[in-house]
């Protein structure tokens, strides 16, 4: 059966509403609790050290129709393959070696595809990157805010079956995942969604996390388990998440975490639709990306460079 949510208090701040709330049933993976994190020293990424692929991949793409407990849960997978470069498209093997995996969760009203330029980039760079379509959360779906907090316990379930395809005969991204190296991103809802994994759904098998315009409303800031690395992405002038709210999140992460803020950012659109503030988030989260899922010591120094990029945004760096 889905898990059932029990609010305590509906206030409107996440797109038409926000939660903070608990869960009646147990969260799959769960640590235990953690008191509130004080400041404390950043410890490396719990990967060991590599050198992250330095040329583009070609990207295709591929659906997974999954189903948790009665909740439809279809995935769209971007990553690299063989062939040429050239549009996104199906069918294509995926390119030789072991690929770190990113879980990424839409936000309110929205579908893995609004995000496809994004994650595109990402999986160029050379990530297997898989994104949920949530049961009550997406495009055409009732809207129930309530139901992000079952969404951890979604993409929990959807990593179970993306992590299966490496030993899945004839798939074409048998042998290509790298189950030690996982993160997961979000933004608006899936990023509360995100920072659920790390508090309250803690799933000790991330080892990073991004979270775009998100909020611990619901789920949370007791951060437990292993130093997962976090980066932030806000804009100062979001009309849905406030940017303190997020700002309110990061502050309680006690691993490495670093925070790119956009000054005329708003809740997605220029993150999304701008061409100049796209680079800079792109290339931020992926340098992000390759030190903490690679351990790539070169990518965390260029971090802050494409932060910085165009006086576009600012940078709170405490990786």
């Amino acid at each position: 059966m889905p898990r059932r949510v029990t609010p305590t208090m509906l206030i409107t701040a996440l797109l038409l509403a926000a939660l903070a709330g608990c869960s009646t049933d147990v969260p799959v993976r769960r640590a235990p609790a953690a008191p509130e994190p004080a400041a404390s020293a950043t410890p490396t990424p719990q990967v060991p050290a590599g050198h992250a692929p330095e040329n583009p991949y070609p990207v295709g793409v591929r659906d997974l129709k999954l189903n948790r407990d009665g909740r439809a849960l279809p995935v769209r997978i971007w990553y690299p393959a063989l062939g040429e470069d050239g549009p996104v498209r199906p069918g294509l093997l995926g390119a030789h070696g072991r690929f770190p995996v990113v879980m990424f969760s839409h936000g309110l009203g929205g579908r893995p595809d609004d995000y496809a330029t994004l994650l595109t980039r990402w999986a160029r760079a050379g990530f297997v990157v898989a994104a949920p379509t949530f049961p009550h959360t997406s495009t055409g779906a009732d809207n129930n805010v309530l139901d992000v907090l079952n969404q951890p316990a979604d993409v929990s379930y959807a990593l179970d079956q993306v992590l299966a395809l490496d030993a899945t005969a004839d798939d074409p991204l048998q042998g290509r995942l790298d189950a030690d190296r996982v993160a997961a991103a979000g933004h608006s809802a899936g990023g509360v969604t995100t920072i659920g994994l790390f508090t309250a759904n803690r799933d000790e098998r991330l080892d990073a996390g991004v979270v775009f315009a998100g909020t611990a409303l619901g789920v949370g800031t007791a951060f437990a388990g292993a130093a997962a690395p976090q980066l932030f992405v806000h804009g100062e002038l979001d009309e849905v998440v406030e940017y303190a709210a997020g700002k309110a999140a990061y502050d309680k992460v006690p691993w490495p975490k670093a925070m790119l803020s956009l000054p005329k950012g708003d809740h997605g659109r220029t993150m999304l639709k701008d061409k100049a503030a796209l680079r800079v988030v792109s290339d931020t989260s992926i340098e992000f990306l390759r030190w903490s899922l690679y351990g790539d010591a070169a990518a965390k120094k260029r971090i802050p460079t494409g932060a910085k990029r165009g006086g576009i945004a600012t940078f709170d760096n405490h990786l």
